[in-house]
């Protein structure tokens, strides 16, 4: 990807209680750094699955908007990861039409890259899909013991 051009973003979505209400959160840096939040509750209600593929859909509408033409997101969500870049697939056949939505708006970048990361990298966005719900900061997951 041409870095010269290139935003990021970090998506995160919540469902509270789960399935119930929906919170939104992204955080997009401009290639400048300059920094664009997404905070919003979803006028949908559903479980953490779609919560976290209606944010991921918020931040590509969002960047969008701010005319990114090549973007780099992360999401902690390693189903929406994979649903989001596979057509085919059948698992959760429900959310089907918002993946197809997701995939139709993908391809109006340039470039683009969804990449998977684990939750303790996306506290930010976290904490902007609670916070549209108006829920507290979730607690830093303690690390795990290897065995």
């Amino acid at each position: 990807m041409n870095k010269e051009h290139l935003w990021q973003a970090w998506c995160d979505g919540c469902a509270h209680p789960n399935p119930g209400h929906i919170g939104l959160g992204a955080l997009l840096l401009e290639p400048d750094g300059s920094r664009h939040e997404l905070s919003q509750r979803s006028p949908h209600s559903g479980c953490n699955n779609e919560a976290e593929a209606r944010a991921l859909l918020a931040t590509l509408q969002l960047a969008r908007t701010l005319q990114a033409s090549a973007l780099l997101i992360h999401c902690d969500s390693d189903v929406v990861v994979r649903l989001a870049q596979n057509a085919s697939s059948t698992e959760a056949a429900r959310l089907a039409p918002l993946f197809a939505e997701i995939r139709a708006q993908i391809k109006c970048f340039d470039q683009f890259e969804l990449r998977w990361i684990p939750q303790h990298r996306n506290t930010e966005a976290d904490h902007l899909s609670r916070s549209a719900l108006g829920l507290p900061t979730r607690s830093p997951a303690k690390p795990r013991k290897r065995k």
